[in-house]
């Protein structure tokens, strides 16, 4: 069987692992099931992920993984345009995919996802090429994700001010939206569970992907948010708990 794991608030928080979550991926693998990943953090090139699963000690590959800025690339057509508001795991995807990226300008596409120097001047940049006859994109569409510290603003954050001041409706490609979902499907086939921290993204998806939705606690999501929509078929209070459970 395959385990798909969210990655902020399940495997680390920011750079740091979660207790007991690089143990749990190698006890699942131990016991013969497929562990991939899947994160709707866009803002990191998929080399520097990989390189930071392996640093906490999780044996990873490029193709164990799925961000939302590759199923956000899988909405662009080889050739077009777009205006990158969002962090180099993007213009990584949108290369690859065979389109121009530019920071300003005309285009036929801006993509919004989540990066530190977002700010008034790629706000007015974005929203110009919106309003010159862009499709508006974004990798997801998450208020905010958690980091050691607390919750930060996340992605959907800086695409509600570029909807704001442009009018314009956005296509969403990561969880729990549809392009992802065939991402997913296209790539890992069949998931039997999947553990994330959030509801409102982890838990649509697996209901969309017909998989089991394992809820982590170490997250955005805590004990005092319960209960939760939708329910989840267990909740933990974290990755190492969830797997120990299934284990015995």
């Amino acid at each position: 069987m395959t385990w798909l794991l969210d990655l902020d608030g399940v495997v680390w928080l920011t750079d740091k692992p979660i207790e007991g979550s690089p143990e749990a991926v190698g006890q699942l693998r131990e016991r013969g099931e497929r562990v991939v990943f899947l994160t709707n953090n866009s803002s990191r090139e998929v080399g520097d992920v990989v390189s930071m699963l392996e640093g906490m000690g999780i044996e990873a590959s490029p193709e164990d993984l799925i961000t939302s800025g590759q199923a956000g690339a899988a909405l662009v057509e080889p050739g077009e345009t777009v205006l990158v508001c969002a962090g180099p795991g993007v213009d990584e995807a949108l290369r690859e995919r065979g389109a121009k990226t530019v920071r300003e300008g005309e285009a036929d596409a801006v993509m919004i996802g989540w990066h530190r120097d977002f700010d008034f001047e790629r706000l007015t940049a974005a929203v110009r090429a919106v309003k010159g006859g862009a499709r508006l994109l974004a990798t997801n569409d998450d208020a905010t994700f958690p980091s050691p510290e607390g919750p930060v603003p996340g992605a959907g954050a800086l695409l509600a001010a570029v909807i704001k001041a442009s009018g314009a409706e956005a296509t969403v490609a990561g969880k729990p939206h549809e392009p992802v979902a065939k991402l997913i499907k296209e790539r890992f086939g069949e998931i039997a569970t999947l553990v994330g921290d959030r509801p409102s993204t982890d838990g649509l998806l697996a209901q969309r992907i017909g998989a089991q939705f394992l809820l982590a606690l170490s997250g955005v999501t805590k004990k005092e948010d319960l209960p939760v929509e939708p329910e989840p078929d267990e909740v933990g209070p974290d990755l190492a708990t969830l797997v120990k459970s299934r284990m015995d």
